[in-house]
């Protein structure tokens, strides 16, 4: 029988056995292969969501963007789906938070394209985000770097598979502006637009619209000739035996996601534009033999070739494209007419601006990886050196009329490469209206009366160029197809 001395003994034996007998021990060299195992063996922690700072939607006649802000890149996946017309937008390593669960609320009733929309996690690190469409559509999806005050940004645009032509699309704007069994003072006949062999497209359109059961008077279809030839008067001089209708695109600079130069009390160039091409085309609409055709009658962003490639459709014979300058330094004011150059810019600060203004593009967003099938036409036509010489003519009779109006920053039309102006066969000006940097013009170009002042006087000066320079048939190189 033991004692309790003895198994107190025989504890204190065990407990001084040598190293290898009882509890094993590992060295320190062999604690860490285990560990670093272990570690292996854990799932990798989960990766960190992208924050989102903003979810914009811009409805358009010709498309709807959708704008997707974050502070990292967004992997994403998109794709079409039938019955109904839907795009399925998968957002990988996005937080679902109020911007994103805000998205259909945003959905207009009156867009053209996108009927409305839902946002759901769709699996673990995905985000889903579901558009029903209102007809077939042709989706453009693509990622922007961080550029002026945005950081990164996934933008789908959504277009219609088949898009409206814009001519025909004119004929209707005017038949339903026209009252009821009255000829509209001043309206153009449908072939007004096409003096070449485009006319014939153009009367098929009229011809639907008769079908449609738009009335049309007798005296269209005399309107409809082709102008006469200029013939020569008592005293030898030459004037114009028709006065044809005339087309004049009117582009508010900016738009949508780019918002241009910004005043310091918050007014954004892109409305001040707006509201000043607005009121132009509705004066020029009043004119008799003039007509005006919008760019964009909306806060929604149109990239500088696609003005110009509009312009072209639309079979314009002015261009004018209408901005709100800014510097760096408040002092800087008064108004400024540009005018395409070949060969450089006239000054160093028309460099500048010309570069500012190109800019758009890369503020606004563009898809850079669709092809521009009209870059290699332009670039032969830009050869010809008669639509800038008109051009400078345009802007010299506008600059006139807008010294009555603000002080001049510059005398005499300037000239640099504006993208928004190179169209080879129509007359383009970009006018700087003010210096929304300076407050005091910037106070000035928000009220209506001097917009309306401003409106009158590009009026004027376009008055006074047709006065010197009556259009005349159109060259069918005005046509890309």
């Amino acid at each position: 029988m033991s004692t309790a001395n003895e198994h107190l003994g025989h504890r204190r034996r065990f407990d001084s056995s040598p190293p290898g007998w009882g509890r094993p021990r590992l060295r320190s060299g062999a604690w860490r292969l285990v560990v670093l195992a272990l570690l292996c063996l854990l799932p990798a922690p989960a990766q960190a969501d992208v924050a989102l700072s903003d979810v914009r939607v811009w409805p358009a006649p010709e498309y709807t963007r959708i704008t997707i802000e974050s502070d990292k890149p967004i992997e994403y996946t998109v794709f079409t789906m039938k019955g109904p017309e839907r795009l399925v937008l998968d957002l990988e390593g996005v937080a679902l938070d109020a911007r994103l669960e805000g998205l259909p609320v945003r959905i207009g009733a009156d867009d053209p394209y996108v009927a409305q929309a839902r946002v759901a996690r769709n699996r673990p690190g995905v985000v889903r985000v579901v558009l029903e469409l209102r007809g077939e559509i042709k989706p453009q999806a693509f990622s922007l770097q961080p550029v002026g005050s945005y950081a990164y940004r996934l933008v789908v645009d959504i277009y219609p598979a088949h898009p409206v032509d814009p001519i025909l699309a004119l004929l209707q704007q005017i038949d339903k502006d026209k009252p009821v069994g009255t000829a509209q003072r001043g309206a153009a006949p449908p072939s007004d637009t096409q003096q070449d062999a485009d006319g014939a497209a153009l009367s098929v359109a009229a011809g639907q619209a008769a079908v449609d059961g738009k009335v049309r008077h007798q005296a269209d279809a005399e309107r409809a000739k082709p102008p006469e030839k200029q013939s020569r008067g008592p005293k030898g001089k030459s004037k114009p035996a028709v006065m044809r209708m005339v087309t004049i695109a009117v582009d508010a600079g900016h738009g949508g996601e780019d918002p241009g130069a910004r005043g310091r009390n918050g007014t954004y160039e892109k409305d001040v534009t707006l509201a000043i091409a607005r009121r132009l085309k509705a004066l020029i609409d009043a004119e008799p033999d003039m007509r005006g055709v919008l760019v964009r009658d909306g806060d929604y962003f149109v990239e500088l070739k696609e003005r110009v490639n509009k312009a072209r459709k639309m079979r314009a014979d002015l261009f004018v494209s209408i901005h709100a300058d800014a510097y760096v330094k408040p002092h800087a004011r008064g108004s400024s007419v540009f005018a395409l150059s070949e060969r450089g810019a006239t000054s160093v600060a028309a460099r500048w601006l010309a570069n500012k203004e190109n800019e758009a593009d890369l503020i606004g967003g563009v898809n850079l990886d669709v092809p521009d099938p009209y870059v290699k036409q332009v670039l032969l036509d830009l050869s010809q050196t008669a639509t800038i010489n008109d051009s400078i003519q345009l802007g010299r009779a506008v600059l006139a009329e807008i010294g009555d109006v603000n002080t001049l920053h510059k005398v005499r039309v300037e000239q640099a490469g504006f993208a928004v102006l190179k169209a080879p066969d129509i007359p383009s000006i970009l006018v700087e209206t003010a210096f929304i940097s300076n407050p005091s013009e910037e106070t000035r170009l928000s009220r209506p009366e001097y917009q309306q002042q401003l409106a009158a006087a590009m009026l004027q000066g376009i008055r006074k160029y047709f006065a010197q320079n009556p259009p005349l048939t159109r060259d069918k190189v005005a046509v890309n197809r």
